[in-house]
Formats: C-alpha cells, sequence, structure tokens
C-alpha cells in the first residue's frame, strides 16, 4: 500500500525520498521491523484478549515432564502470527503483485482452517478439533488452486540462460540475449531447481514426454498433484512439529529466512547470472513478505518460548507451514524441501513409522510394538529424560545447518 502511494507522490510532486520505498532491500527491513513491534506491542494484549475468553489448551495426558504446568496456557496465538505477517505485507508490499497475491490468500486459507480447528477444540470441548478430513481437503484445494494459477497465469514466467548470439537484419544488430546472457522473452516453464544435477534444474515435461510424442502438454497435471503434495505434507508437518515451546516457531522463521534468500537471488538479475540459475522477474518481491514472516516467527517467540505464555494452536501451525510450503514452490526450490524443512519431515515420518510399525506387530504378534518410545519425535527424547528447552534448540541448530546445506546445493553440480 506504501509502494503504491510513495511511487504516486514521487511520480506527481516529486517528494524528496519517495524513492527509497523502491528498493526491496528498504520495504523488507522496514516490514521485518514492523512485524517485530507488532508482534511485541499487540501481543501481549491479544493474549490477555485470549485469556479473558477462556481460550485455553486443553493439554493431553501424556506423562511428559512439565505437562502439568502447561495446563491452561492461552491458545490461538497463532492470531498474532497472522497479524504480524498479513499487516506489515500489506503496507510494504507490492499489492498487484501475482506472488504476493498467491501467497497472501494462502496464509489466510490456511489459518481460517486452522482457527476453525482450534474453535471447535475450545469452544465445543471437542477434542478432536475439525475432522480430519475437512483439514485435507482445505489443503488439497488450496494446492490444486496455487498449482493452476502457477501454470496458467500469464505473469508467471521465467527467463533462462540463453547462448549469447545476434544477427545483422537491415544494417541493425538483433541480439537474442541481454547483457546478462538471458533470454530476452520470458516464458512459461514447469521448471524448477533440483540439487545435485549439472545445470541444477529440472523440467517436469521430462517426466512424461517419453511416453508419447505430444504428450508433455498434460504435465502441468503431475505438477499440480506436487503442488497438493508439498502443501499437504509442509503444512501437517509445521503441525506436528508444534509441540514443544518455541520448536515450530525458531524452525519455521530460518526456513522462512532462506526462503527470503532464494527469492531475492531468483529475481535479481545480476545474482541469478552470478550463480547461472534462472531468473523469475517480481518474484523479489516475495522478500518482503518473508521478511513480515520471519519478523512475525521471532516476535512471536517472545512469548512462545519455554515457558509458553500462549500457544500458536493450528491457527499458527498450519499456516506457517503453508507459507513455507507454497513460497518453495514459486521460487521454483520445492525439491529442495526435503533437505531445508528435514526437521518438518523426521517429525512427520515418525509419526507415521510409529503408526505403520504399531499396527504390523499388533496384526502379526497381536501386540502393538513401537519404535519410538513416543512420537512425534520431540516427544521421544523427552522421555529420554532431555530438557525440552535442550531439545528445541538442538533442533533449531539443526535447521540452521540443513539451511546453509540448501544454499550450498546452488553451487554443488
Amino acid at each position: 500500500m506504501l509502494y503504491h502511494l510513495f511511487e504516486y507522490l514521487e511520480q506527481t510532486y516529486s517528494l524528496t525520498g519517495a524513492s527509497v520505498f523502491q528498493y526491496i532491500s528498504f520495504r523488507s527491513a522496514m516490514a521485518i521491523i514492523t512485524s517485530l513491534l507488532i508482534s511485541l506491542v499487540f501481543g501481549g494484549k491479544i493474549i490477555n484478549i485470549i485469556k479473558k475468553r477462556q481460550i485455553k489448551e486443553r493439554i493431553r495426558i501424556l506423562g511428559l515432564e512439565g505437562e502439568q504446568a502447561k495446563k491452561g496456557t492461552p491458545t490461538m496465538g497463532g492470531l498474532i502470527i497472522l497479524s504480524a505477517i498479513l499487516f506489515p505485507s500489506i503496507l510494504f508490499a507490492k499489492l498487484d503483485n501475482i506472488y504476493i497475491i498467491i501467497i497472501m490468500f494462502s496464509t489466510i486459507w490456511l489459518g481460517l482452517i486452522g482457527f476453525i480447528d482450534d474453535y471447535i477444540k475450545v469452544y465445543r470441548n471437542n477434542k478432536d478439533g475439525l475432522a480430519g478430513k475437512f483439514k485435507i481437503l482445505g489443503q488439497i484445494s488450496l494446492g490444486i488452486l496455487v498449482g493452476c494459477i502457477m501454470f496458467f497465469h500469464p505473469e508467471i514466467v521465467i527467463k533462462e540462460k540463453g547462448e549469447q548470439s545476434s544477427i545483422i537484419l537491415d544494417q541493425q544488430k538483433i541480439t537474442y540475449t541481454d547483457e546478462y546472457g538471458f533470454e530476452l522473452d520470458s516464458k512459461k516453464s514447469l521448471k524448477t531447481t533440483i540439487p545435485f544435477s549439472k545445470n541444477n534444474e529440472f523440467d517436469y515435461d521430462s517426466l512424461i514426454s517419453w511416453a508419447h510424442e505430444g504428450v508433455e502438454q498434460y504435465s502441468y497435471i503431475l505438477f499440480i498433484l506436487l503442488v497438493v503434495f508439498i502443501i499437504t505434507a509442509v503444512s501437517n508437518g509445521a503441525n506436528m512439529t508444534d509441540g514443544l515451546d518455541g520448536l515450530a516457531t525458531g524452525v519455521s522463521a530460518i526456513i522462512g529466512g532462506t526462503l527470503a534468500l532464494f527469492a531475492y537471488i531468483s529475481g535479481n538479475i545480476i545474482t541469478a547470472d552470478y550463480l547461472n540459475i534462472m531468473y523469475i522477474p517480481d518474484i523479489g518481491e516475495l522478500v518482503i513478505y518473508m521478511s513480515s514472516f520471519v519478523g512475525a516467527c521471532v516476535g512471536f517467540m517472545w512469548y512462545n518460548s519455554y515457558p509458553a505464555q500462549v500457544f500458536m494452536g493450528d491457527t499458527g501451525s498450519l499456516s506457517l507451514g503453508g507459507v513455507i510450503a507454497v513460497a518453495a514452490i514459486l521460487v521454483r526450490k520445492e525439491l529442495l524441501i526435503p533437505i531445508l524443512c528435514g526437521v518438518f519431515l523426521v517429525e512427520n515420518l515418525s509419526v507415521m513409522i510409529q503408526v505403520g510399525y504399531f499396527k504390523y506387530t499388533k496384526k502379526k504378534y497381536g501386540v502393538g510394538k513401537r519404535i519410538f518410545k513416543m512420537a512425534p519425535l520431540h516427544h521421544h527424547f523427552q522421555k529420554l529424560g532431555m530438557h525440552e528447552s535442550k531439545i528445541v534448540t538442538r533442533f533449531w541448530i539443526i535447521t540452521v545447518m540443513l539451511a546453509v546445506l540448501t544454499i550450498v546445493t546452488l553451487k554443488i553440480r
């Protein structure tokens, strides 16, 4: 909003200093500062409102150390996160940018699903919350929508490196690439980034192009299915990870910062040229949104770090995972998610392995057995006697290592 306002003031009245809003770096800095201020200043007030309305977490008795102390802690703190993400983005991002529209809609959509789930748990006194099939349906619907927009929207394009060549036509030199070697014309493409390959790119068309000539025109169906899977898996992974004070918040902040870096280098033609990666026009605007995201996560930890004064609930965890998934897809780094979101991945896998092995052994031996002392994985370490603050800190450190490895894959080919 402010971007458009100051652009108008500069063009109409030549207002001194208005041009600073043209810089992504300035608007990103302002977004993260504003996000932090919203979390810190209004977070306490939101928590007080939640307390007055008795929106409190109902703790399941799992036999874990310190769980009784968490009983009665306010939940639905995800409202703080959503506010701290959306308001700075509205202020500092270009609201007509297609990438901003997609990720803002995704945040609200999954935040609403999580809010309904929390509302049913708290006000309807139903510990199961929103039925799982409705959660999945909401995630699938979002995945289909995002996938279709990515493929069909004319503004979602890329520029690739081309051979530097030119011809003389009517005594005029016509060059097919710009000064950085990128093709002059943007194009629709299903190409994405893949680690450890020679050119660092993968085209979804290649998955089915071998089957029959012309069949690659239907490769977008596979792409949409993958988008659905990624959004569902990552948002549920973040939800699984939200079990210890500050765990999901800190991990999400690190991942969000990495995705902001990817958006910047992919949207800047100079850095894209230096790293020899595809250039995505207009994706740089996503840096402002992800800066708000990081600020919201860090600001929320003021209240959510051990011992937590508020829990984010599904309102926060589903939307955090959704933002990460959609952002990765938009910057075409979705195939790096298994590395970058490694903590979410192992949390998901630990539950799947635990449940699967229990059912298998119960069917075969009549008695269900477990691999982990408890799932998700962070509870396993709690059962081993490790304090939750140490578990959280170590998971943060692991996420930092995975984030660095993800960035390094851009040069390891």
